[in-house]
């Protein structure tokens, strides 16, 4: 049974920092495209950052203050988030598809989420 947990969530203050971790079991995932994603209150669920092979991709909005990781040999995978705002709060979730898309519609696998709050 394939499982993604998030973890790392919380509430913080803007130019705050926090660290979310996934871990995913059940299958190795060293193929399959990953990412997170996250839906703020109101909004539809959207793209953050997300790998496919050797290429780590981010949304505009996060460029250059979020850094994805992957640990492929201990299946997991983490976001580090710098510089938070409060327009970053939402629910944040890992994902995994088993080809290389990383479009939030076909995404075959999903956490449950972790919540970040920014406060300004």
């Amino acid at each position: 049974q394939v499982q993604l947990v998030e973890s790392g969530g919380g509430l913080v203050q803007a130019g705050d920092s926090l660290r979310l971790s996934c871990v995913a079991s059940g299958r190795t995932f060293s193929s399959y495209a990953m990412g997170w994603f996250r839906q703020a209150p109101g909004k539809e669920r959207e793209f953050v950052a997300g790998s496919r092979g050797s290429i780590t991709y981010y949304a505009d909005s996060v460029k250059g203050r979020f850094t994805m990781s992957r640990d492929n040999a201990k299946n997991t995978m983490d976001l580090q988030m710098n510089g938070l705002k409060p327009e970053d709060t939402a629910v944040y979730y890992c994902a995994a598809n088993r080809g290389s898309t990383l479009s939030v519609g076909l995404m075959d696998y999903w956490g449950k989420g972790t919540l970040v709050t920014v406060s300004s």
